[in-house]
């Protein structure tokens, strides 16, 4: 235990490490709109750095950045048996990585306005580029929260009308998921069916923050392709059975299926929340400001739970 604990604080000093500003929203979800369940919370992170901002749920950044300690370290094989199973690896304050529905990030690059989201196929990243426009319609309604003045706007987006509240206090065209492109940065964000809710709780500036980037070997896709690349890049890796650093047994949740109902997309939410990862103060129990390990995507969860969600954030490929 204290030997991932050390490794965990290795990444410290890596060169995957910026200075990050991150805007920590609590992000709930409605699972299963057929049966009666509750909302799964977990908290999800806007990092915002020089040239680009980084959507990632809490649990997936911690994981992601433990694999790479783990491949720092050169550590090339975990043992699968249940009798030899690491523990599930916990931060020093005795807390746990937490499961999470997100099995994905979003990179929205501030220059150029692109919105690329990024996917695991075990150790290979697949993404696509989003190509539909979000048509704001900002309304003259105000009001205030956490201390900001925020302006209401709506939009249509992925077969949900979603209604955002940004402040133009902050100066960042951005927010949760891949919206973006208001005069101000979102802090309040909901769909109509109240499914989906994003709620600001605060601002953090992370000193050595993990910084997920999209590799010089990542498959590049499109929005309507994305399913059948993924499952081509399975194949590939089940023919070649090259030797990677697996760590899919430390997410005993897992979770997927929260982004298209034809299964193009994994994601979505889980609760409870875990320790904020890469927050100062000791927030993360003493852990360095750091970030997560890429969750397995279908076909990757051998040992997770599935907790059925049947209810994904885009109800529409259009």
């Amino acid at each position: 235990m204290n030997k991932i604990i050390v490794l965990i604080m290795f990444l410290a000093f890596g060169k995957v490490f910026c200075q990050t500003d991150r805007y920590i929203y609590q992000t709930e979800a409605n699972p299963d709109t057929i049966n009666l369940v509750d909302m799964k919370v977990e908290k999800t992170f806007l990092d915002v750095s020089k040239t680009q901002t980084l959507f990632i749920s809490e649990s997936r950044l911690l994981r992601d950045s433990l694999r790479s300690t783990l491949k720092l370290q050169e550590k090339q094989e975990i043992k699968k048996s249940k009798k030899d199973k690491p523990d599930f690896p916990k931060l020093a304050d005795g807390k746990s990585i937490q499961p999470t529905f997100f099995e994905y990030f979003i990179i929205k690059d501030l220059a150029g306005n692109s919105v690329n989201l990024v996917e695991n196929v075990g150790p290979k990243q697949v993404y696509y580029q989003e190509d539909r426009k979000l048509n704001w319609e900002i309304t003259p309604q105000t009001s205030e929260y956490k201390g900001y003045k925020i302006q209401k706007a709506t939009v249509n987006f992925g077969g949900r009308n979603w209604t955002a509240w940004f402040s133009p206090d902050i100066k960042l065209s951005d927010g949760p998921y891949k919206f973006y492109g208001l005069p101000g940065l979102i802090l309040k964000l909901e769909d109509d069916k109240g499914d989906y809710r994003f709620s600001f709780l605060k601002k953090v500036v992370v000193t050595n923050a993990y910084q997920e980037q999209i590799m010089p070997d990542a498959r590049k896709s499109s929005r309507i392709n994305f399913a059948g690349d993924k499952a081509s890049v399975r194949m590939e890796l089940s023919k070649n059975k090259d030797s990677q650093i697996n760590l899919d047994q430390f997410n005993p949740g897992g979770g997927r299926g929260m982004h298209q109902r034809n299964g193009a997309m994994n994601g979505g939410f889980n609760g409870p929340p875990g320790g904020n990862g890469g927050m100062p103060n000791g927030e993360m129990g003493g852990a360095p400001n750091m970030g997560g390990m890429p969750a397995a995507t279908s076909g990757q969860n051998t040992g997770f739970t599935n907790f059925g969600n049947t209810n994904p954030i885009e109800l529409t490929n259009k």
